[in-house]
């Protein structure tokens, strides 16, 4: 499947983002190891969510996580602590080629049973899960925060309960204070404990209801579109954010307000819901220089949004967007030549453009690479291009099923055709 895809000529919409799939997917965890009976209200509709959903409700031999890498961390953890179950956890080809021996590492350093069924290292694994008692633990801090959000998860369940010192530097480190905090939310008693170190109690979680708020990732494209759009007086209204989220992604706001977004709420309440209105501000930095080392999943957003606005950057704190779902790096250098941009990459970390360019491909189409945020951060671009295309849009599932409606609604043109 090939979108080509034009852009309105004014932007003005509100929009009902999705539900945040970093909240679902750790409420979800938790929710299932405090014994609740009622499911988190607001969940996320994507596939890493409904892949978990799916496992726990159903309960499979062998559960097949898809692309879901979180669900690959998360699952793994909780499986390990189901005494008397035995599991095979397997994924994508590209999820089988995702390194998770870190975690296997520290679990096992727990007492868990887990084995490799197939390339030592890699999923698939088999996991025969039992009574863990927790202890001390040292993980490295500097390749996926997920594999450390992972472990706190499961640490209210373990009898000793759990410390973990993060050795290197901490990469990422909002989601794994997301995750301290939704813990203490469902009763644990969870925090850092020093610099480097955090303790968990062994105290189980408790049974609660809980509403999930909406997506800050999500709502990063819609800030893009309005950084690219060109209408002085265009306007984005998106529902169900809150001021002072503990969502990392929440960030977005700060640094599009460098590229002339201005960001305003309707209400301030800690822990309220509410609309979030985006107009332009007429100000834009020439240059941008940011460390996405507490973001990575936005680096792509910021990485097409400059190139459209014919602002240079340079970009560090990606070293862990080579093990997503695909290499982030090298599919936005490919991606970006296409339309006339030379990017240049530095330590498997820096990623930079001082305003080179090259001839644009004729026609070109944007690949995805199974991989959502391609599609998500690539399709604003369509305000400062003509057309563009873009192959196998329908990755979008993974995080934002309903991108592609809630766009054309917006005034976006769609027209879709086989490759």
């Amino acid at each position: 499947m090939q979108y080509t895809i034009t852009a309105p000529k004014e932007l003005k919409q509100t929009v009902q983002l999705p539900a945040s799939k970093s909240i679902s997917n750790r409420a979800l965890v938790i929710h299932a190891l405090s014994g609740g009976d009622v499911l988190p209200e607001n969940l996320s509709d994507c596939d890493d969510t409904e892949v978990i959903v799916n496992a726990l409700k159903n309960n499979p031999y062998e559960i097949d996580i898809k692309a879901a890498g979180t669900a690959m961390r998360f699952m793994t953890a909780y499986l390990a602590t189901r005494d008397g179950e035995e599991h095979v956890i397997t994924g994508t080809e590209r999820m089988k080629h995702r390194p998770i021996h870190i975690l296997v590492d520290a679990l096992r350093g727990l007492g868990a049973d887990i084995e490799y069924v197939g390339k030592e290292g890699f999923p698939p694994l088999r996991i025969k899960g039992g009574k863990l008692e927790g202890g001390q633990l040292e993980v490295p801090g500097n390749v996926s925060s997920q594999f450390i959000s992972a472990l706190l998860l499961i640490g209210p369940c373990l009898s000793n309960g759990l410390t973990l010192r993060l050795t290197g530097d901490l990469i990422s480190r909002p989601y794994i204070d997301l995750t301290l905090w939704m813990m203490r939310e469902f009763g644990a008693d969870a925090d850092w404990s020093a610099f480097d170190t955090i303790t968990v109690a062994g105290k189980p979680y408790v049974q609660r209801s809980y509403f999930i708020e909406n997506d800050w990732s999500a709502a990063s494209y819609w800030y893009e579109m309005m950084a690219l759009s060109k209408q002085e007086d265009d306007e984005i209204r998106l529902e169900g954010l809150m001021d002072g989220s503990k969502q990392g992604d929440s960030s977005v706001r700060y640094i599009f307000s460098l590229l002339g977004v201005k960001t305003t709420f309707a209400t301030k309440r800690e822990g309220v819901p509410t609309t979030v209105t985006l107009r332009h501000s007429g100000r834009c930095v020439p240059r941008l220089e940011y460390d996405f080392v507490n973001a990575p999943d936005m680096a792509q957003t910021f990485v097409v949004c400059c190139l459209m606005l014919d602002v240079p950057f340079y970009f560090r704190g990606l070293s862990t967007l080579k093990i997503k779902e695909t290499d982030r790096i090298e599919a936005l250098k490919k991606e970006a030549l296409k339309l006339g941009f030379v990017l240049h990459d530095k330590n498997d970390s820096e990623l930079y453009w001082d305003g080179e360019r090259c001839e644009p491909m004729e026609d070109a189409a944007i690949d995805t690479y199974e991989d959502h945020r391609m599609a998500l951060a690539f399709a604003p671009a369509a305000f400062r291009l003509k057309q563009l295309r873009i192959n196998n849009p329908q990755v979008v599932t993974k995080s934002y099923p309903s991108y592609w409606e809630d766009i054309k609604a917006a005034g976006f043109a769609l027209v879709n055709s086989e490759k």
